[in-house]
């Protein structure tokens, strides 16, 4: 492993202080918000309910971000509550039953997951779990189901714990219906207490978080949820399960069906002229389950619904899946190295707005396919138009290839503009921002008087402050991984060789401020004007990338490096005298090594 030096004194930058109070500052208060929202259990301090509105995956958002966070460098209290959280929360929503809501009547989740459910929301549910081989990658349980959860989908052999009806058919390359999970795939018609659980009593109890009124708001917001049976992009989600089954030991099965899923769904899209359908039937032909329309389907291209939220009627486009889905091809790209799958979303987003309408001397472009609004006289046609290009995703495949031409497609993104040097103030706003929402949020919390048994599960949730993202996005150069149900993808991350964990050791702040598709640049800075720092450095969330030089404000084995020296390998070690700070520019390959949980020191 190259070692590079760091001996400049530098004067403590705002950003880099303000880094080190943000982390300290969520790692406490994630501490308060458990003491006041989970009992000794590790329960949730509310009434359990089965419902997409205040469901179990509402429960457990209450602590996303935890286990990122903790990966950044937060406090080992944070871990501690995180695993005390979640034991508790696959506990109580074991137990926890409906009565009328047939699917969930022996437990909401059996073997400590949905009974069946969509992807779209457990990919929020379980957000925390999936980036926990971030921060306890040898922790027996975690191992354990993960490769649990996996066999849901990966295997149809009973004996390795697939549900008894699979929801994988191997022969067809499909998940039999979108709503699925460890007691199999749903495949009939949908109903409303599938999606909202038992009925309840709302008013002078409960404040619904989406503002329902009453129990009939409910009824009407879901009673187009029916059309599930067959596949749905939705379902890529559920390669996060082997993705990272994989990265725990490589067992190539777990890989293999990860790219031989997302290859099956690249063929349909190139199938349907380059628009990925919404609805694969079970005998594997498009639309096959919804009468041959390829937008068909709960959460598809052409699912426009009664809206009865926020105290009015309306309609709303629902497209779920698009802002979901295209993670499971960072997924493919992160086992495989190849971009024919970023590639494959690309051309979605190209072929959408391939569709624009003149409104009133403005050009706008479509966001839904359908019958529905598309002011074609009953002929399937687009519809939902805005006045911007449509880029869900666009941000992602911006990120996978560094291509110039893909920064084009994504809308305004403050990240993205400070990396491209247009928005320098960048860093020490947002860091602030973050700070002044931890007491925003801790405010509310020690305000909030709520009894338990008028609690919902998505109280708290707004009230959550261990919110990992600008830390992500600053000293790592990480994608956001916001509760889209997917695994890290960044740059660089960072180990604290001497206390054997993960994460930037004490006093010491990163900034990530220019990456390309060939190099990144970050500066480091030892807060400690006594005691020196050693940093272990990681090409890739998964050491999925390799480095290739170093040049900047360091020494290599005690020589200048202006001439930018060779370095190799996933992992350098720059060591920080007291007080000392620089900035280094590192030439990188990327997706070119097998990702791993495995630490750098047992590597």
């Amino acid at each position: 492993m190259n070692t590079l030096h760091i001996r400049a004194p530098m004067t403590p930058p705002t950003w880099a202080l303000r880094q080190r109070q943000l982390i300290q500052a969520q790692g406490d208060a994630c501490e308060a918000f458990y003491d006041k929202y989970f009992d000794e259990r590790g329960w949730l301090r509310c009434v359990p309910r089965w419902s997409a509105s205040d469901g179990a995956d509402d429960a457990a958002e209450n602590f996303n971000d935890w286990t990122l966070l903790y990966a950044l460098g937060g406090s080992d209290a944070v871990l501690d509550r995180y695993l005390r959280a979640w034991d508790g929360h696959l506990a109580q929503y074991t137990a926890a039953r409906t009565v009328e809501c047939e699917v969930a009547r022996d437990g909401m989740y059996f073997r400590e997951f949905p009974v069946m459910f969509d992807w779209g929301h457990n990919g929020e549910g379980f957000g925390a779990f999936w980036l926990q081989g971030l921060a306890t990658p040898y922790d027996a349980r975690f191992r354990e189901r993960t490769k649990r959860f996996a066999g849901f989908y990966v295997t149809d052999d009973p004996a390795e714990g697939a549900p008894p009806e699979p929801n994988w058919d191997p022969r067809h390359r499909i998940i039999r219906s979108m709503y699925n999970g460890s007691r199999g795939p749903l495949l009939r018609k949908a109903s409303v207490l599938d999606w909202a659980g038992d009925p309840i009593e709302l008013e002078g109890r409960f404040s619904p978080g989406h503002g329902e009124r009453d129990w009939d708001h409910f009824v009407k917001h879901f009673k187009d949820y029916t059309d599930v049976a067959g596949d749905h992009p939705l379902n890529l989600a559920t390669t996060v399960t082997a993705t990272n089954a994989f990265m725990i030991d490589g067992e190539d099965k777990y890989r293999e069906w990860v790219l031989d899923y997302c290859s099956a769904w690249v063929e349909r899209t190139e199938a349907n002229g380059g628009v990925i359908p919404s609805n694969i039937g079970l005998d594997g032909s498009i639309g096959g389950e919804t009468g041959g329309r390829w937008w068909g389907g709960t959460y598809g291209w052409g699912f426009t619904i009664d809206q009865y939220r926020y105290g009015e009627s309306g309609r709303r486009h629902q497209k779920l899946f698009s802002q979901r889905y295209p993670r499971a091809y960072g997924n493919a790209l992160l086992l495989s190295g190849d971009h024919r799958f970023v590639d494959s979303w690309r051309g979605v987003i190209d072929a959408v707005n391939g569709n624009t309408r003149d409104i009133d001397g403005r050009i706008c472009y479509p966001r839904m396919y359908g019958t529905e609004e598309s002011g074609t006289d009953g002929e399937p046609g687009w519809y939902g138009w805005l006045p911007t290009p449509f880029d869900d995703g666009a941000a992602d495949v911006y990120y996978w290839s560094m291509k110039e031409s893909d920064y084009s497609r994504v809308s305004d993104n403050p990240w993205f503009a400070y990396l491209h040097g247009d928005n320098p103030s960048f860093p020490e706003s947002a860091l602030q921002e973050g700070l002044d929402g931890v007491r925003e949020r801790m405010e509310h919390v020690a305000a909030d008087q709520t009894p338990a048994d008028s609690r919902m599960s998505d109280d708290p949730n707004r009230l959550n402050p261990g919110n990992a993202s600008i830390l992500n996005r600053l000293s790592m150069g990480g994608l956001p991984t916001d509760a889209l149900g997917a695994p890290l993808h960044c740059r660089l991350r960072h180990f604290d060789e001497a206390a054997r964990r993960p994460g930037l050791p004490p006093d010491v702040a990163a900034l990530v401020d220019q990456m390309d598709d060939a190099s990144v640049s970050v500066t480091l800075v030892n807060l400690d004007p006594v005691r020196p720092r050693t940093v272990l450095m990681q090409a890739g969330a998964h050491a999925e990338h390799e480095f290739t030089s170093a040049d900047g404000d360091v020494t290599l084995r005690g020589a200048a490096s202006a001439a930018a020296p060779r370095v190799s390998g996933d992992t350098l070690r720059v060591s920080l005298a007291p007080g000392a700070g620089g900035r280094i520019h590192l030439g990188q390959k990327r997706f070119c090594n097998v990702p791993t949980y495995t630490y750098p020191w047992d590597r």
